[in-house]
């Protein structure tokens, strides 16, 4: 017995020796909802300087942080993430051994008394190898773009997004399907598409991360990258707000009621120090005016709604539990209403959708984390054109009812499990995540279509398409992925990650293997300093709109001399998939940047992305003019062809693109922000054919419709001559989007996107008041959107034939706007 004692005391005695000789600072960061905060930088300086003591450390995904310092003594700690307020200057005295201090970090919000409080600037990061982007609900409720209640506007002040014509979003030159989009951990894209149709309120948003080229195996099925949206949280005080409750009144054409976008938000506790909610209701009344068209006929009206709920309950100090509900719905008459398309042409647009999604997350003993989450989407749309009759293309515009019809259902259902390992040494520290994701999507369609006309600039007919089939059919998906991540720290100032992705679909039927890795370097003496880089094999994810095409209705098609005599037809065009072995569509990423903090707190970042794409969907023509074989004619009772359009892997993308980024925060949340990208973004399947789109094209090869060579964006929020006034500017300007030339029977002439609109820019300058009010909190805010009063078109007349050929329509001038914000009482 004393042979074993005697080792046990021995033991336990150098493990004493041990902890006298280090000094460590360990604790835990939590949130004022008391939920671990991750990925927070714990930094130790000596009092009175700006030199990192010992070192720093990023918390785990429990919260948890180590730090060694070089000896026992007096210290400062700062303790700071974004999107939190920042705890600075924390003095702490260190003894030999094991020194425990927990923090707790606030959830940025608007700073409206004299408090002098300082939110976190962008850091150098050493825990992430990856571009990104992080902006708070502040950034989002403090930029001056138009239409403030609307997320996917707001996402244009972020350098690397680009937002189309369409109001698309595009990262890193990949088309809208090509990003995954979530919302606090679950994909919330659209389950057809794969596209963010999602609307809810900007003041529902804690904060938004965007991150491109190469990002974690956690994610997949993205090959652009992603777009993480986390929702707000309620605390233990009763919070509310109201925001644009009073209607404004604009001039077009008269003056009418313009956008209004009446919000309000409230939340607080459900059970003190347990359980919490925040719920944002958003509303939008639109009235849009074509000033070219009649009076009668110039504008259009819709309504939009919509109502995210968020949850937080702590069933124990170990188990937390998320819960989440949105719901929305829009009603838009005379939908399309503009310059080249009347009245008539219009559609009645109405579309609803409701999500949900629970997470249930326990933190183990050893510092392990165990997530399981599940989540429910559905979306619903109707398209109801003005009538019946046959659609008129003429090279004036558009004549006639649209020709769809269609209702449409699509669903989504998700459960992911996440599992992160206590953080392992061996050669370095290793910090191990892995975790499964399944989703089960399906649709649902009924669409009915009458046809279409083309004519000349003389008014005879130069083709008719008219429909044939049927327009109902559904189609289902299933989708499983898992993964493995090691964040490894080789010493200090080194991190690589290294990476592994498998994914599955039942339509593909095969498995698809995606490595990744990437390196955070900071010099030896160089804190602020961060060089990164890597290289990943992505994955798009298989949408249904692509694979649905086969199983709608084909269209027939009769061409017509000048004369009216019928020269050819009815000729089919009709897709099908003859390959039941694709591959998915396959892209390599590469980035390298440089991260620098200087003197005063300018933060620079320059990024190098290159993106090179194989083996996309795309369909193309397998007849290329040949005849049709027996089979065909006698399945489509038709002689005459003018394409079967085969899906295969044969599209090619390319983009490369280079970012120069500077940013300096102030107190107080003020902050500015300039960026210059150099960008290429092209694909030689540019235009997505489709049943529904009459356009001919023969060379799809060419820049893609939101490829933009130069971009420079600036904005800022800055103090001025008074504490309670500020100033915001959002100031863009772009190369013009490309577009294509057609001749007078919708075919495009030459290489497609040949051609450029002017030079986009855009200057917004509004001032903002904050007071108090019969002990109420106010902002008021007024200012001129395009102040230079700058044109830039939306639409241009690209036929050939028209008398208005290239001339150019659409787009805003200068306007003024005013936004009021009740922020509650004292």
């Amino acid at each position: 017995m004393q042979g074993k004692i005697l080792p046990l005391v021995v033991s336990l005695i150098g493990l004493a020796v041990v902890a006298q000789a280090d000094v460590i600072l360990t604790g835990k960061v939590v949130s004022g909802t008391n939920a671990p905060v991750s990925g927070v930088r714990v930094s130790l300086r000596l009092p009175k300087s700006d030199e990192l003591a010992g070192g720093r450390a990023n918390s785990d995904p429990t919260g948890e942080y180590i730090v060694n310092a070089p000896r026992p003594g007096l210290y400062v700690v700062d303790v700071e993430r974004e999107g939190f307020f920042r705890l600075a200057n924390q003095e702490i005295r260190l003894v030999p051994g094991v020194n425990r201090v927990d923090f707790v970090l606030e959830r940025q919000r608007e700073v409206f008394e004299s408090v002098d409080v300082v939110a976190t600037p962008p850091l150098v990061d050493l825990e992430t190898t990856v571009p990104q982007d992080t902006f708070t609900g502040e950034h989002l409720l403090s930029i001056p773009y138009p239409s403030t209640n609307n997320l996917r506007n707001a996402l244009r002040v972020v350098p690397g997004v680009v937002q189309d014509a369409k109001g698309g979003l595009h990262i890193m030159g990949g088309k809208e399907d090509q990003v995954l989009y979530t919302l606090d951990g679950f994909n919330i894209s659209d389950p057809l598409t794969g596209r963010f149709d999602t609307r809810f309120s900007v003041e529902a948003v804690q904060s938004v991360e965007i991150t491109s080229s190469r990002y974690s195996a956690e994610f997949g099925k993205a090959s652009a990258g992603t777009l993480a949206i986390h929702s707000r949280s309620g605390d233990d005080h009763f919070r509310y707000s109201a925001t644009n409750f009073i209607p404004g009144m604009e001039h077009r054409k008269g003056w009418v009621i313009g956008n209004w976008t009446p919000r309000l938000s409230f939340s607080g506790p459900l059970v003190r120090s347990r359980a919490w909610f925040f719920n944002s209701l958003d509303t939008l009344y639109s009235k849009n005016v074509v000033k070219e068209l009649p009076k009668g006929g110039d504008r259009t009206t819709s309504w939009r709604f919509s109502n995210l709920l968020s949850t937080q309950a702590n069933l124990s100090p170990s188990n937390i539990l998320y819960a989440g509900f949105l719901v929305s719905g829009w009603t838009a008459p005379r939908s399309g209403l503009s310059v080249m398309d009347p009245v008539e042409t219009t559609v009645d647009r109405r579309s609803r959708q409701w999500f949900f999604h629970v997470k249930d997350q326990w933190y183990m003993p050893g510092r392990a984390l165990l997530e399981v989450g599940y989540a429910r989407n559905r979306t619903f749309g109707r398209e109801i054109p003005q009538g019946e009759g046959i659609y008129v293309i003429t090279p004036e515009g558009k004549r006639g009812h649209y020709f769809v019809d269609a209702a449409r259902k699509a669903a989504r259902d998700q459960a992911l499990v996440n599992f992160f390992w206590p953080s392992i040494t061996a050669g370095g520290s290793h910090q191990l995540k892995a975790g499964l994701d399944l989703n089960r999507v399906q649709y649902w369609q009924n669409a009915r279509r009458t046809g279409f006309e083309n004519y000349r600039d003389n008014l005879t007919r130069i083709r008719r398409t008219v429909f044939s089939g049927s327009g109902e059919l559904s189609r289902r998906n299933v989708e499983a992925g898992a993964y493995l991540q090691d964040s490894w720290k080789v010493m200090p100032g080194l991190l690589v990650e290294l990476g592994l992705r498998l994914d599955w679909d039942s339509i593909l039927s095969r498995w698809s293997t995606s490595p990744r890795t990437g390196f955070a370097w900071a010099p030896k003496g160089l804190a602020n300093t961060k060089i990164s880089g890597g290289v990943a094999q992505l994955y798009d994810a298989t949408h249904l709109s692509i694979f649905t095409r086969p199983r709608d209705q084909y269209s027939l098609t009769t061409y017509f001399e000048p004369n009216g005599a019928i020269t050819r037809g009815p000729a089919v065009s009709a897709f099908t998939i003859q390959d039941r072995r694709l591959a998915r569509p396959a892209y390599r990423n590469y980035n390298l940047g440089w991260e620098q903090v200087w003197p005063g707190g300018f933060y620079t970042r320059f990024d190098y992305s290159r993106r090179r794409g194989i083996r996309g969907f795309t369909y193309a023509d397998m007849l290329r003019g040949q005849p049709p074989p027996p089979t065909l004619r006698e399945w489509f009772e038709a002689s005459v062809f003018d394409a079967l359009y085969n899906l295969g892997n044969n599209r090619r993308d390319i983009y490369d693109g280079f970012e120069i980024t500077v940013r300096k925060p102030f107190r107080r949340q003020y902050e500015w922000m300039g960026s210059y990208t150099r960008s290429r973004t092209f694909s030689n399947a540019v235009v997505d054919i489709n049943v529904e789109d009459p356009i001919i094209v023969t060379d799809n090869v060419g820049r893609m419709p939101w490829d933009v060579p130069h971009r420079l964006v600036s904005w800022a929020y800055l103090p001025t001559f008074s504490k309670e006034w500020a100033v915001a500017y959002l100031m863009e300007w772009r190369t013009g989007f490309p577009f294509s030339i057609v001749s007078e029977n919708n075919q495009i002439l030459g290489a497609v996107n040949s051609q450029r609109f002017p030079n986009y820019f855009e200057l917004n300058v509004h001032l903002e008041r904050r007071f108090v009010f019969r002990k109420y909190r106010w902002a008021l805010r007024g200012g001129f959107n395009n102040i230079t009063n700058h044109r830039n078109p939306t639409v241009v007349n690209n036929n050939t034939h028209s008398v208005n050929f290239m001339r150019l329509y659409g787009g805003y001038g200068r306007s003024m706007n005013f936004r009021i914000r009740w922020l509650g009482r004292l």
